[in-house]
């Protein structure tokens, strides 16, 4: 058994600290920074906007377009972190590719793992043609008539997606030909980047999807270890998550299929960290739909299930410490939205919503309030999921965005 490297943590703001850089530092990153400070790490905050939820709690913090390779580089280059954690898709990833053939910071997972996951293709043809798992029929378009020819092959109905984009933006359904160019010009409006380029997935008849929480962690002797959290099941509307909950029921061959399919995507992509592995599920069958390298917002309802949230297994597996997967209740979340388009709202009803039993509440601190923009989560415990989602949803639904005006 090979020698376990013993591991040293700093302290803030001294010559011996542990310096993390997150680039994106929003509701998820936020919670990650919190864990990581609860480790004695001096973390750096950087978002394209100021006063984003992770610049309110972190040691520093920068407001950087992140898709500039000089601005990204430059901010790293003045603070010189031991570790960069991206947590948006909007990253300049080939700057990071420079940063970790340096030699001297850590890209979490790896640069590699960053460029592929930020990019629907690259991530797609990983997965399906180098792999081999199973996924939804597929094609990729650069225009409107390259998007039809690819819907001549998967049929409809099928989903449209800009190839870079996050949380359901630019992604629609179309279910005939006069959807086709509404549905192109959503995707190029909903972009990350001005790339033009979509994937085109034919539909896959799903009874349910999950997000499959993969942990890469050290383990005793010092290996790279996989280990897995609970099913979580989820609900989402416009490809975006509203609800999710912890564990999802599957019969043993499909929980047994799904492990498989995040085992061999997360050893390909490597690194540390905690993956998000989304799959469709169809009886005992399993199919493979994204990967993020990093916690997941339908995770959210660990901060209620589970003895370690998946933002504290991140910063766990990352600094090259123990983790622990294990589920202490069923539990659920659900979201709370902004309601208004607006500066600086407030919030009422947070008292009737914590009286539900078993409930909490994270409101995020956005700045800027958008009618659909995930402001909050509530989220809920219970003896069972059903009763949890119950509870989740009435604890959310109590949460009364306001103007503050």
């Amino acid at each position: 058994m090979p020698a376990v490297t013993t591991l040293r943590l700093g302290t803030p703001l001294s010559p011996s600290a542990t310096k993390v850089m997150l680039l994106g530092s929003g509701e998820l990153g936020k919670e990650v920074i919190v864990a990581l400070q609860r480790l004695g790490v001096e973390v750096i905050a950087v978002d394209r906007y100021a006063d984003a939820p992770g610049h309110q709690v972190a040691h520093r913090a920068h407001t950087v377009n992140m898709s500039d390779p000089d601005a990204l580089l430059a901010v790293i280059d003045a603070e010189q972190p031991h570790l960069i954690v991206p947590e948006i898709e909007a990253i300049a990833t080939d700057a990071l590719a420079v940063v970790e053939q340096r030699g001297v910071t850590t890209v979490v997972p790896t640069a590699r793992a960053t460029q592929l996951t930020m990019n629907r293709e690259g991530i797609r043809r990983l997965a399906a043609e180098e792999l081999g798992l199973p996924t939804s029929p597929y094609g990729f378009a650069d225009s409107v008539d390259e998007v039809r020819e690819v819907l001549s092959r998967t049929g409809f109905p099928a989903v449209i997606k800009p190839v870079m984009s996050s949380s359901g933006k630019g992604q629609s359904v179309v279910r005939g030909d006069d959807d086709v160019q509404a549905a192109w010009d959503y995707a190029q409006a909903g972009g990350r980047v001005a790339l033009g380029r979509v994937i085109v997935e034919g539909f896959v008849d799903f009874d349910y999807e999950i997000t499959q929480l993969t942990v890469r962690a050290s383990d005793e002797s010092g290996e790279i270890e996989t280990y897995f959290c609970e099913p979580i099941g989820h609900l989402q509307e416009s490809g975006d998550y509203v609800e999710s909950w912890q564990p999802q029921p599957m019969s043993p061959v499909a929980l047994e299929a799904s492990r498989e399919v995040a085992r061999t995507i997360t050893t390909a992509l490597g690194g540390r960290g905690v993956f998000g592995v989304e799959l469709f599920v169809q009886g005992d069958d399993v199919y493979f739909s994204e990967v993020s390298p990093r916690p997941h917002d339908t995770g959210l309802v660990t901060l209620g299930t589970q003895r370690l949230s998946e933002f504290e297994l991140h910063a766990r597996a990352i600094l090259g410490l123990p983790v622990d997967t294990s589920l202490r209740s069923p539990g659920a979340s659900a979201v709370i939205y902004g309601g208004l388009d607006e500066v600086g709202i407030a919030f009422e009803g947070v008292d009737d919503a914590l009286r539900v039993p078993e409930s909490d509440v994270r409101l995020f601190g956005k700045p800027e309030s958008f009618a659909r923009r995930r402001m909050g989560v509530a989220y809920a415990t219970a003896a069972d999921v059903e009763t949890a989602r119950d509870r989740a949803r009435t604890a959310a639904s109590r949460v009364r965005p306001v103007s503050a005006t």
